[in-house]
């Protein structure tokens, strides 16, 4: 129980701005930046000189969030720009990445940072499917999967292990994970239950993210998943209940934000470890997730369920009439 322990009450972060060079030149795409952990995120990378895009549904609330960082950060050489981005209607995702590409012939970063939690039952995305599925995976993988030709390219010209896809899991999935790490059939029947349909979005993020790691490696892409931490964040808006209860262990966003910057930035991690590297809380890398977990990420012919590429599998075909 001690790396659990030490989740919940992280040491300080020994990685922080400091430790990371100039990013002039850096093109960097954050999903859910206008708030929270991806906000301060965003204001680090801008202070250090990247050009942000800060991507999201609401672009009033985009704006506001560059207006603050502009008036916190007067100084920087970074820049902020906004991008229009709907991760739970499939269908609009592809001309989001095109207005991308349209303004960029690189991408260095993609945090996949937004996501939603324990919406009320019975939510779902603009297909009819449950909403923390979509919004959690589903449309982090096709974003993903439309960016990896420019992240491909990039990581051509780009310094060796620079080129990074980040993905959000949570610490929720070593308590609530069964012991099969994830029963499938949930999926396309998910349970009256939003914290295990939460648990298997954050468990479906982690399997993107070795099975990406698997299969773009060879290409010079750096796939890590990451427990940010729990954070005093607008994420629980819809279980206010848990959010009062919790609240006693909830940190700063600021902290958080430096267990994406270890994913997205530590040296300590490279093409030879991401595999098998998993980030936690305030930037370090887990000494050993959980059993059933590490079984359900091993595929069938190391002795593992093949569960991670079951779910790769599982999401590329309910997105690829949206590809």
């Amino acid at each position: 129980m001690g790396v659990q322990f030490s989740q919940v009450f992280p040491p300080s972060p020994n990685f922080t701005s400091d430790n990371i060079p100039n990013q002039t030149g850096k093109v960097i795409l954050i999903t859910g930046a206008a708030s929270g952990i991806g906000f301060e995120l965003a204001k680090i990378l801008y202070r250090k000189g990247a050009k942000v895009y800060i991507a999201g549904r609401s672009e009033k609330k985009a704006r506001t969030a560059i207006e603050n960082i502009q008036r916190d950060v007067p100084q920087a050489d970074g820049k902020l720009v906004f991008l229009q981005l709907d991760l739970d209607d499939l269908t609009t995702i592809k001309a989001t990445v095109e207005t991308f590409r349209e303004k960029e012939s690189k991408l260095d970063i993609l945090f996949n940072n937004a996501g939603v939690s324990q919406p009320p039952v019975g939510s779902v995305s603009k297909q009819g499917i449950e909403l923390q599925l979509a919004t959690n995976c589903l449309g982090p993988f096709l974003l993903t999967r439309l960016l990896r030709p420019l992240l491909e390219n990039t990581a051509k010209i780009a310094e060796p292990g620079s080129v990074r896809v980040v993905w959000t899991s949570s610490q929720v999935v070593e308590f609530s994970a069964p012991p099969e790490g994830m029963i499938m059939s949930q999926l396309t029947g998910p349970p009256q239950d939003p914290v295990v349909n939460y648990t298997n979005s954050k468990l479906g993020s982690h399997f993107l993210a070795v099975e990406m790691a698997r299969r773009d490696g060879e290409k010079g892409i750096i796939s890590i998943a990451h427990n940010p931490g729990a954070a005093n964040t607008n994420l629980l808006r819809n279980a206010p209940w848990m959010k009062f209860f919790s609240s006693p262990l909830l940190h700063s966003p600021v902290l958080a934000a430096h267990t994406l910057l270890f994913a997205g930035l530590s040296p300590e991690i490279n093409v030879e470890n991401h595999i098998d590297a998993y980030v936690i809380p305030w930037g370090r890398i887990h000494p050993g997730v959980a059993n059933n977990i590490k079984q359900a990420i091993e595929r069938c012919e190391n002795g593992g369920s093949g569960k991670a590429k079951e779910f790769w599998e599982f999401c590329d075909e309910r997105t690829r009439d949206y590809a």
